[in-house]
């Protein structure tokens, strides 16, 4: 095993299209976060944009792994829904619900084939109501952020709570 600051590392990824509004959802949930929560110890944000294999190294140096994405949740625009750990995989496998899953998908089918899948692991989805040229999400989804970084914090304070038996302060 590590040292503790290895079982703390929790990489926080948002994915999406900034330029189509409520496709950035992930994105602008990332954005949040950093900016709501700056003082969280042991966190690594990265834009992932529509996703790349690039970002299979960043997910095999992580010990914990939220996702923020738009999601086909098939519930009313701005529903949140977090799907944690064999959720999160399961999640992954279903079918056409995220526009990226199978690019997601095929990163952590990398990090699992060489033997660093992230101990942890969370997508926060949120309905997208329409997904169109435009710079900001709609109503809905713009009002669903708050509660997509507030349940990634909580997330975060479980983790390293676990893996360090401190509890992490994100008030």
């Amino acid at each position: 095993m590590g040292s503790s600051v290895d079982y703390e590392k929790t990489l926080i990824l948002g994915i999406g299209n900034t330029l189509l509004t409520d496709e950035g959802a992930g994105i602008h949930a990332l954005n949040l976060l950093q900016s709501e929560y700056p003082d969280i110890p042991n966190l690594t944000y990265v834009d992932g944009g529509t996703l790349s294999f690039t970002l299979a190294t960043w997910i095999e140096d992580c010990t914990n792994l939220i996702v923020f994405d738009a999601a086909q949740l098939n519930q009313p625009a701005g529903t949140v829904k977090t799907f944690i750990d064999d959720t999160f995989d399961d999640f992954l496998g279903a079918s056409k619900r995220s526009a990226h899953e199978v690019g997601l998908l095929d990163l952590m089918d990398i990090a699992r084939l060489t033997g660093h899948f992230p101990k942890h692991r969370a997508l926060i989805g949120i309905q997208p109501e329409f997904m169109s040229w435009g710079m900001q999400p709609s109503k809905p989804v713009q009002d669903a952020l708050k509660q997509a970084v507030d349940s990634a914090a909580k997330l975060i304070n479980q983790w390293q709570e676990v893996n360090t038996g401190q509890e992490v302060s994100v008030a």
